[in-house]
C-alpha cells in the first residue's frame, strides 16, 4: 500500500501494528529520520531500546546476510511487548532479504521498519512495498511540516492552548527552518511553558527562536531601520567578529529595506504587504517591520533601497576603498535618516 498526501503524516503518527512492514524513504535524511523516530516510538514506545524490543540492522548488510533479518523478526524478546526490527539506509540490493522476511512474517513477529534515501519508481523496494496487500510505503517529501503535523508536535511538547495567530507564526517558521530545528524549537517552547497553562503567544515563539548569526544580522538591520544609531557600533563589531562578509551584509540590508518598501507601498497596508513575503514576517519581527514601514514611508524607502544598490555595485567594482567601511557608512547614513524621522 502506498500512502499519499495527508495520510502519510497521520499514518506515521499512529502506524498499524498488525501490518508486517513499513518503508519510509525520501531525499532529505533529516525528514526521514524524524518520521522514522515518530513511527517507531508509536509502535513500541520510548523504552523499547532499553527493554531490547528494538533491533537495529544496517540495510547495506542485508545482501551478505539475508538470514539476519529473518532471525531478527522471529526472535523472542526477554521483555514482553511489541517489537520492531529497524533496517536503516537500505539499498535496493536488500529488497530480496526484505521480501523473504515479509513472506515469512506472522502475527506476533516483530514489525519491520525499513528506511531508505530517494527511490526511483523503478526501485526494487518500492515495487515490493507499494503493491503489497499488507506492507506500507511512506514517501517523505521536502515540503515543510504542515499545521496538522506541527499541532501533533505541540501536543507532544505539552502545548495545547495555541491561538490562531501563534499557529500562523509557527507555520511560517516551518518554512524558514528545517524540520529538525523546528522540532527542537517546539520542544524548547514546551520546556519554557512547562506549568504555564496560558495560551502560547507570538512573543514567546520569538523568544525561543534559534540563536544564529542571521538573528544578529536581523537585529542590526532593525537598529538601522528604527534609527537607533547609538546601538549600531557594538552590533556592527559583533557581526564583523562572526566573519560576516560585506557582500552578505549588503544583500541582507537590501532584502530588509526592499521588504519594507513593498510593505509601505501595499494598498492594503504594511501588515498585508509583509504577509505576502516568502517566507512571511511573523511575530515580533512582523510588528517591528510594520512600524518601520509606517515610519519611513514608500518614498524614503525607495531612496534607501537605491543607496544600498549603489553600495552593492561599488563592492563589485575595482574600488580600493575598504568594503566593510563602505557598507557601514551607508548603514550609518540610513540609521541617521531614520532617527531624523522619529
Amino acid at each position: 500500500m502506498n500512502l499519499k498526501g495527508g495520510e502519510i503524516g497521520r499514518y506515521l503518527a499512529r502506524p498499524d501494528p498488525s501490518r508486517p512492514a513499513l518503508l519510509i524513504y525520501g531525499q532529505d535524511a533529516m525528514r526521514v529520520a524524524l518520521k522514522r523516530a515518530e513511527a517507531v516510538t508509536a509502535l513500541v514506545g520510548e523504552k523499547a531500546e532499553e527493554e531490547m524490543r528494538l533491533n537495529r540492522l544496517a540495510g547495506a548488510g542485508l545482501k551478505k546476510d539475508p538470514a539476519g533479518l529473518m532471525d531478527a523478526i522471529k526472535e523472542v524478546g526477554f521483555f514482553p511487548g511489541p517489537r520492531v526490527v529497524l533496517v536503516e539506509d537500505t539499498p535496493d540490493s536488500g529488497a530480496d532479504a526484505v521480501k523473504a522476511a515479509l513472506d515469512a512474517w506472522q502475527p506476533g513477529d516483530a514489525v519491520i521498519v525499513v528506511t531508505a534515501g530517494g527511490l526511483a519508481k523503478s526501485s526494487a523496494l518500492r515495487k515490493l512495498f507499494e503493491p503489497h496487500r499488507l506492507a506500507v510505503a511512506a514517501p517523505i517529501y521536502d515540503d515543510p511540516p504542515g499545521e496538522e503535523e506541527i499541532r501533533r508536535w505541540l501536543e507532544a511538547a505539552g502545548l495545547r492552548e495555541v491561538p490562531r495567530e501563534s499557529m500562523r507564526d509557527l507555520v511560517a517558521l516551518a518554512r524558514a527552518l528545517d524540520p529538525g530545528d523546528l522540532r527542537q524549537t517546539i520542544e524548547k517552547i514546551g520546556l519554557y511553558k512547562y506549568g504555564d497553562d496560558t495560551p502560547l503567544t507570538p512573543d514567546e515563539i520569538g523568544l525561543m527562536m534559534p540563536a544564529t548569526i542571521e538573528a544578529d544580522l536581523d537585529e542590526l538591520l532593525h537598529v538601522v531601520a528604527e534609527g537607533r544609531s547609538e546601538e549600531f557600533g557594538p552590533l556592527m563589531r559583533r557581526i564583523e567578529g562572526q566573519g560576516v562578509t560585506p557582500v552578505t551584509l549588503a544583500i541582507a540590508a537590501q532584502r530588509h529595506f526592499r521588504a519594507l518598501h513593498l510593505a509601505a507601498a501595499d494598498p492594503q497596508g504594511p501588515g498585508a504587504g509583509l504577509a505576502r513575503l516568502r517566507p512571511p514576517a511573523f511575530g515580533p519581527r512582523r510588528d517591528r517591520m510594520t512600524k518601520q514601514a509606517q515610519g519611513w514611508g514608500a518614498g524614503p524607502l525607495e531612496e534607501a533601497v537605491r543607496a544600498l544598490l549603489d553600495t552593492d555595485l561599488a563592492l563589485r567594482t575595482s574600488t580600493r576603498a575598504p568594503h566593510m567601511a563602505l557598507v557601514e557608512r551607508t548603514l550609518i547614513r540610513l540609521a541617521m535618516t531614520a532617527r531624523g524621522r522619529r
